[in-house]
């Protein structure tokens, strides 16, 4: 699977993705912080499948 996040794009979703799911443990203490699993897992990856829907590309690596 080839990536479509850049560094800095890859760095801020896994920022927020801890920042959510830490919500969970401190903060409101709601379920909706486990959201943040999403940019966690997209931003370790590298690949966001509604970035490709959208034909967007932050990875500055040539495909």
């Amino acid at each position: 699977m080839p990536r479509n996040e850049g560094t800095i794009d890859r760095a801020i979703r896994i920022i927020a993705g801890l920042v959510l799911i830490s919500l969970v443990f401190i903060g409101p203490q709601t379920v909706w912080g486990w959201i943040g699993v999403v940019p966690l897992i997209t931003g370790l990856v590298g690949y966001c499948p509604a970035y490709r829907l959208l034909g967007i590309n932050t990875c500055a690596l040539k495909s």
